[in-house]
């Protein structure tokens, strides 16, 4: 006969889990370089978030800076000049400042 027959390999249990090595090592690699982090910094947030009290100094994720007059579950309330108050989602602020920072920059 010119063609050879072909017979059906044997199962190799080692060699299956050997190709997919590179790709777990990959997703380990992305675990800690990436997803770990961001859930660390996305627990501080929620921890500063819920830390907020009336009267702190905070910067919001638009830039405005004002002192927090009321606070409810969701929402609170910024004072950001005399007179002037403007109602901010929570989780818009991002930074707490040091008390009396508002001074200094006016």
């Amino acid at each position: 006969m010119i063609i050879s027959p072909a017979y059906a390999q044997g199962v190799g249990g080692t060699e299956g889990l050997m190709s997919f090595l590179p790709i777990i090592l990959l997703f380990v690699i992305l675990y800690f370089l990436m997803i770990r982090p961001q859930m660390k910094r996305a627990k501080e947030q929620k921890t500063m978030i819920e830390a907020l009290q009336k009267g702190d100094e905070v910067v919001t994720a638009g830039g405005m800076v004002g002192r927090i007059t009321k606070l409810g579950e969701q929402y609170l309330t910024l004072e950001i000049a005399p007179n002037i108050e403007v109602v901010l989602q929570r989780s818009s602020v991002q930074v707490p400042l040091p008390k009396g920072t508002l001074k200094t920059l006016q």
